[in-house]
Parts: structure tokens; sequence; C-alpha cells
């Protein structure tokens, strides 16, 4: 590396967030600007570590040091060619990702890791500037058409690949806009929209076809799309939510996450004039403490919620890496997302057992503390008698993860199998048990990360470039039974 001591000079750094007061009044992206001399510095601290983890902590297998050091060196225009050999949009995860790179980053032991995530982002931003990232038109045509239904990140990934590789690629979203979950499920002031529009741009210059309002299996039967195409990749996601089937579950003002963050987004669209059930001046309590819960607190506290909680029925993590989860393992500790520095109460190891209401609307809710155990490996919640408590609430947002691609008409005419978690079967080729139809993604990964699908949609594409010409030169990162350090 160009600083062999960097990492004993400098300590880790991140981008400061914007003022509370200030973010709160607009919905523009948290982060102050990154100057560009601790960036230099920050990206010093990767050092030679001799078998680098990070590689195998991203599941891109990004090259990390590589482009570390390039930026160190001040060699820009060699980072983004490193950054994007591994990954299409590091724009997306520069911003979204949990950065598993940086959990398994070597420094990480017995430091603080890598600034990685931040070098990432700030490579590609400088890329865009300099007008370094242009369209990428295939050098032949196949003459074989490919559809790919889903345009989240597995879609697009795939659907890039495949264009350059010379096929004609038509992308079907239902929704009005392209970007799945990016789109409708991450807030603005994690990721402005611009940013996947800008790449949605770069896509089409290169050839790639996008069809909005088009719900696969209902608009058009599969059959049909089917004759049309030479392969198709199903990239649906796995949107089904999981629900909370208590009682009072029918009372108005019980949301799934998606059903308020989707408006939410279209409102900053604006496809939409006003949230149709807003937070602004209720009692709003969020069930799930992870990365989507965190998303509905940021977007009540811009709506003007009067109180917001959010519950997690998981014991409260601990301050610094637990035990359990070493290196280089995702570890379990506590984490502090923008939102909730930005106010509400988290309250851990609870249980909600009822909904209360008056007239068919929510007014409130019952809990009761729960304690966590282990038998055989399996999680059980034994309730804590005389800790059962009454909370006020005229909003609920369900935020408890997915549990697979949602059950369809499309599902239905595509007739493929359903493992034990309901997600789509595939075989080592990323094909289901219908020839031709492949799957990337959460719909056959299940709820995963965005490098995850990336990765995915990379490598379905190596799939079905192999499949359709005998061979392909695109890349192959990961296997459809690969799974994250745990």
């Amino acid at each position: 590396m160009g600083d062999p001591k960097g990492f004993m000079n400098a300590d880790r750094e991140t981008p400061s967030r914007r003022p509370v007061p200030v973010r709160l009044r607009d919905w523009k992206e948290v982060y102050e600007p990154f100057p560009a001399a601790q960036l230099h510095e920050q990206a010093s601290r990767c050092m030679d570590c001799g078998i680098p983890f990070c590689n195998n902590g991203c599941p891109l297998g990004n090259l990390i040091p590589d482009w570390n050091d390039l930026v160190y060196r001040n060699s820009w225009r060699e980072a983004i060619d490193a950054l994007h050999a591994t990954n299409n949009f590091p724009e997306f995860t520069g911003r979204l990702c949990p950065a598993p790179c940086e959990a398994a980053c070597v420094l990480g032991i017995n430091e603080d890791p890598v600034t990685i995530k931040q070098v990432e982002v700030e490579i590609v931003e400088r890329a865009w500037s300099e007008g370094w990232i242009k369209p990428v038109i295939p050098q032949r045509t196949t003459g074989k058409r490919i559809a790919v239904i889903g345009s989240g990140p597995a879609g697009l990934a795939a659907a890039q690949q495949l264009t350059r590789a010379g096929h004609e690629v038509i992308v079907y979203e239902r929704d009005e806009r392209i970007g799945g979950l990016l789109r409708y499920g991450i807030p603005e002031f994690k990721m402005e929209k611009r940013f996947i529009d800008r790449r949605l741009r770069q896509m089409e210059a290169e050839g790639t076809q996008f069809k909005v309002g088009v719900h696969i299996g209902t608009d058009i039967e599969f059959s049909e799309l089917e004759a049309k195409h030479d392969a198709t990749v199903i990239a649906i996601g796995a949107t089904k939510w999981r629900d909370l089937p208590i009682p009072g579950r029918e009372l108005t003002g019980i949301y799934q996450a998606m059903e308020f963050l989707v408006p939410a987004n279209k409102v900053q669209e604006g496809d939409l004039a006003g949230h149709p059930f807003s937070a602004y001046g209720k009692n709003v309590i969020i069930i799930g403490g992870g990365d989507t819960g965190a998303d509905c607190l940021g977007t009540v506290h811009r709506q003007g919620a009067a109180s917001v909680k959010q519950f997690e029925i998981m014991p409260e993590p601990p301050e610094l890496r637990d035990v359990s989860t070493p290196w280089p393992t995702w570890p379990l500790m506590m984490r502090t997302s923008s939102a909730h520095e930005e106010g509400g109460e988290r309250i851990y190891s609870i249980n909600t057992k009822q909904f209360l209401g008056e007239d068919g609307i929510l007014s409130g809710l019952e809990t009761i503390l729960v304690e966590q155990e282990i038998n055989d490996g399996q999680i059980s919640f034994v309730e804590v008698p005389g800790t059962e408590e009454t909370h006020e609430a005229e909003l609920v947002c369900l935020a408890m993860g997915f549990v697979g691609p949602e059950t369809s008409n499309l599902l239905s005419q595509l007739d493929v199998e359903l493992d034990m978690r309901g997600n789509i079967v595939r075989d080592q080729y990323w094909m289901t048990k219908k020839e031709s139809v492949f799957v990337a993604g959460d719909a056959g990964r299940g709820q995963s990360l965005i490098v995850w699908a990336i990765a995915e949609g990379r490598a379905c594409a190596a799939a079905v470039d192999r499949w359709l010409e005998g061979g392909s030169q695109l890349p192959n990162p990961v296997s459809p039974d690969l799974q994250q350090l745990r």
C-alpha cells in the first residue's frame, strides 16, 4: 500500500450528519460533504494485510484494497474502473449497504475498520462529476431477446450485464417507475432518487428497454411473454411481508411498513399530492427494530409525528461486538442510524399482545416484556409477569421483515417450486424447473442485502448468457447456495 503506516497514523472517520433540526425540514440526504483530505487519509488506513478478508465479506468480491490504494495515490480514473469491475451500481451500495466488508476488515480485529463505504461512494461520485461514466455499448448483437421481471437491484444488474453481452433486454416493472424497493422502499433522506434516474439514463443509452406499469401474470399472461423471449429472469424480490395476526389487527391505523413507505416516496417523486395516512400529529409505534423500521422512523419524524416508539422483541444488543459474532462475521452490536438520532424511544424485549381501538379506529396497543431463551439452537420468548403496559397510538407500522416473494398470478402461471422458506427454487445454474426461466435476488435467496442482489443479478446474467450462447465472459461472483459469513 501507499502508506504502510496509515492505519497507525490516522483514526477512522466518517462523514458528519447535518444537524437534526436542519435535516428534519427536508428530505435530502443526511450527510455533510466529506473533505478530500480526510478521504485521502481514510484510504491510507487500508493496510497491506496479505489476505483481504473484506473481499470475501462482500459478495460482489469488490477489489477494496486496490481502489483504496488508487484513491490514496489520487488515481481516481483507475479507481472507478476497479470499482466498476465488480459492481454495477456503487452509488447505491455506497449509500445503502450495511457494509459486511467493513465487518470483515482485518484492521477491525482490534481497531476500527477502514471507512470502505465512504471511499466507494466518493469514487463513483467523482467519476460522475468528471464525466468518466459513459454508456458501455455492446460490440455485437446476439439476436436473443430476454425479459427481466422486476427492476430492483438484482433485475437492474442482470439487465445491464445481459445488454452489454449483446442481448436485447426488456425490463418489466409493475409500478409507475423503475427501481423496485430502491425507489419505493428507501426514503429520500437515505438515497435521493436522482441517483437511480442517472444510472437508468446510462442503461437506456446502452440499449436496455424499460416497460413500467406492466404486471406480468395479470396484465400479460406469462405464456404470452415467454413466446416473445428466449429467456426470462425473475427478479421480483421477497416482498411478502410478515404480519402480526393478533386481536385488533383489523383496526384502521395499522399498516405494513411498505404500505406506509411507498406513498411517502411517491409524494417526494411528485406522483402523489399528499400521504393518505400521514403521521402528522399522531402517536406512532413502529414494530420491528431493523433497517425498515428505521426508515419508517425517519419518515414519521419528517411528517411531524407527535411521538414515536420503536419496538423490538429481541434483547438490546451490546455496544461492542458480541463474542457470539467474532471477526470476520457480521457483528451483533448496537447500531444507531440517522433516524434514531432524530428522536423516538427504542424499547427492546417487548411483545405486542393486542391492538386497541374504538369504532374500528386504532387508539393504542397492549404489550408485555419478554425474556429470550435458546434451547437446542431454537429461540423462544417467555413473558415476564407483571410487565403489561398500554401504549397510546393512532398509527402503527409493522416492520417485521419479509417471508419470500408474493403469492401471485405469475408464480401460479410459472408453476415453479418453492422451498420451505417460500423462496423460488433454482438449480446451480440459476434456472427454475421451467426451462429458460431463471431467478435472481431475494426471490430466490430470501430477504437479503443490496450487495447480494447485485451479485446475484450479475451471476444470473452470466448463467443466462452461457445457456443462450454456449459460453460466457460475464463475471460469476456468487453461486445460488453461497451464504454470507456468519
